[in-house]
């Protein structure tokens, strides 16, 4: 489909030009969003007067842009997420997150494409994120990842030389526990022997006494 693009649409068209687009990107974008309008033969005899008004848009857009720019540049934003005793969040901070926190301070209207994050954030701590407002304007935002919910993270299950000497003081706890078990097997042993020969005197008093002789 052939369309006039009412504003400059970054890296299709600028305003006032003619471009021939795909008929579902005509419908379903450019024209809903009033960006651009079909070729008809009224829209190309008012191209003259579209194309100035697309420079005066866009001179327009580019100085609120700026405005934009000043206002936000060098704000800091908090964004609260869980994260382990090593600092590691569980989950990630995205451009998404960035943009709907940046909105809801400064009450502007920016969209996530415009949060130049290569990658979400991983990690607590402060980092600094380009706002590309425009082709001609930027600005820069401090983002920083506190933690609301930090999971304590048990490091004798981490290291594995921990959790050998681990296994060893069990071993060794175990070890300790059957030494103590025998020796009161062996006392009750004793003491079992012990009844038995009192058991055994009271029985046969002659041979008590004849042993007794004996070792006299």
């Amino acid at each position: 489909m052939k369309v006039v693009f009412l504003e400059d649409v970054e890296g299709v068209a600028l305003g006032g030009e003619i471009k021939e687009v795909k008929n579902g990107f005509a419908r379903n974008y450019l024209i809903p969003q009033k960006l651009a309008a079909p070729a008809t033969h009224n829209n190309l005899q008012k191209i003259t007067k579209l194309s100035r008004q697309a420079d005066t848009e866009r001179m327009q857009r580019l100085d609120d842009m700026k405005q934009l720019s000043e206002a936000i540049d060098g704000t800091e934003i908090m964004i609260e997420m869980r994260a382990g005793s090593n600092d590691r969040l569980y989950g990630s901070v995205t451009g998404t997150m960035v943009a709907d926190a940046l909105n809801e301070i400064t009450g502007q209207s920016i969209e996530r494409r415009l949060v130049q994050l290569d990658n979400p954030i991983r990690d607590l701590g402060s980092f600094n994120v380009p706002i590309r407002l425009h082709a001609d304007v930027s600005a820069t935002i401090k983002v920083t990842v506190t933690s609301g919910d930090t999971i304590e993270i048990d490091d004798d299950l981490e290291d594995p030389g921990n959790a050998e000497i681990a296994s060893e003081s069990e071993s060794e706890s175990e070890s300790e526990s059957d030494n103590i078990a025998a020796d009161v097997i062996a006392s009750e042993e004793d003491a079992v022997e012990g009844s038995d020969t009192v058991e055994t005197a009271i029985s046969n008093p002659d041979s008590s006494a004849e042993e007794a002789s004996e070792k006299e």
